[in-house]
């Protein structure tokens, strides 16, 4: 099955373990894409298990469609962003899942799509943007932020040691309209890298998160899937950098802490009581034969928590 869609689910199994799936269970995948990880949700949680899938990709949601039809009357799609979870169960009715995957990050599908500008691989206009109809544009960051508004971008979201060198060097050569462009102006400006990354990678993952406000999305994201769960209901993230991957694990760990007054205060003042059990205290990584026959899954890190009942501690 898994071989068959048209790009590869990242920890496809790893994904299916964790999340349990049965029937008559709802699960909520918050980023469909072309629907790998929610055909297997949908298989392993026949014959009554639902699906709400969300994503901002309408390319994306009409492939899932189209992939996930023979399941159909038991899953719904809408455009929209993870951010918006609460609302789109509300829309929907559903009051709790028992299930929630968010698989973050940019796919191997629109990696391969030069006209998205994802990629400094292909030639394309420098867009970046998951959601066409969304304003902002890599193109309006590159040619109108300042100097140091750009070096601060490319230093908090690709944690780019040459941020100041790179912003320097796209303000001597605005304008820029290409991803080609953008990739030589930043491999002039940095040079050979000491290590296997192009010198363009981390600058172009810094820009497809500031367009498409990656990190506060997840977020305000993470809360409202938490509140989502029905007690013993899992979440599972699977990150693809540090950024993104440290505020999943702080969350996780936050979560499942029952107080979080300093450790030398005597008594407790700050009330928190702990809604998540870790179940991964350290990230599942792809296996080898995974990374072998997908590249692209080397970096990806899934992290597991299952949502508590109300009033249980943890020890």
């Amino acid at each position: 099955m898994a071989a068959s869609l048209p790009h590869h689910p990242v920890l496809y199994q790893e994904v299916i373990n964790a999340l349990l799936p049965r029937s008559p269970g709802k699960y909520v995948d918050a980023t469909v894409g072309a629907g790998g990880h929610a055909w297997g949700i949908l298989e392993a949680s026949a014959p009554e298990g639902k699906l709400l899938g969300l994503d901002r990709d309408p390319q994306a949601l009409a492939l899932a469609s189209q992939r996930l039809s023979v399941f159909s009357g038991r899953f719904i799609l809408i455009q929209a962003a993870y951010d918006t979870l609460q609302d789109q169960l509300r829309t929907i009715g559903w009051e709790h899942v028992n299930g929630i995957l968010f698989d973050l990050g940019v796919s191997s599908m629109q990696l391969d799509q030069p006209e998205r500008g994802f990629s400094f691989l292909h030639d394309g206009p420098l867009d970046m943007r998951f959601d066409p109809s969304d304003p902002l544009t890599a193109s309006d960051l590159v040619n109108d932020l300042s100097e140091a508004e750009l070096a601060d971008l490319i230093w908090r979201y690709g944690e780019e040691r040459y941020a100041r060198r790179i912003a320097r060097a796209i303000v001597q050569n605005r304008p820029l309209s290409t991803t080609r462009e953008l990739a030589e102006v930043i491999r002039r400006a940095v040079g050979r890298y000491s290590h296997d990354l192009h010198p363009a990678t981390r600058t172009f993952q810094a820009l497809r998160i500031a367009v498409n406000r990656e990190l506060e999305r997840l977020e305000a994201a993470l809360p409202q899937a938490v509140t989502a769960l029905a007690p013993g209901g899992r979440l599972a993230v699977i990150a693809f950098h540090s950024l993104e991957d440290r505020l999943v694990k702080q969350f996780f760990r936050r979560e499942s802490t029952q107080c979080l007054c300093p450790p030398q205060q005597p008594q407790c003042t700050c009330g928190h009581q702990a809604t998540l059990r870790e179940i991964t205290r350290h990230p599942i990584r792809p296996r080898p034969e995974e990374i072998q026959a997908n590249p692209r899954a080397r970096s990806a890190r899934l992290r597991v928590a299952e949502k508590l009942p109300l009033g249980m501690s943890i020890a």
